[in-house]
């Protein structure tokens, strides 16, 4: 009785685990290529830009407010938002202007 289903077991094609292995490399790769690359040139290119600040430069907050550099310390960066109104933030919080984005990719 347990005959025909031992049959069927020796009879299923072998080598199995060696295909699938190759599938699981080729999703991580394309997933690699598709989202992993393109958030490490993005994030390599904030790292530049924040190494970069000098005072005069104009910048834009995460939260939609723009300025202009005063002074760049180590972690901070002192942003003039207005005439004689002077903000210290992180530098992670800093971001190049929008129309700065789109001539750096040009």
């Amino acid at each position: 009785m347990n005959t025909p289903l031992f049959t069927i077991l020796q009879a299923a094609p072998q080598g199995g685990g060696n295909s699938m292995l190759i599938w699981l490399i080729l999703i991580f790769v394309v997933m690699w290529i598709l989202m992993i690359r393109p958030q490490q040139k993005q994030a390599k290119k904030e790292r530049e830009f924040r190494a970069g600040l000098k005072k005069g430069d104009r910048v834009s907050f995460s939260g939609g407010i723009y300025g202009k550099v005063h002074e760049v310390a180590e972690n901070t960066v002192d942003v003039e938002i207005s005439n004689g109104v002077v903000v210290t933030v992180e530098k992670s919080m800093v971001q190049p202007l929008p129309q700065q984005q789109t001539e750096t990719k040009k």
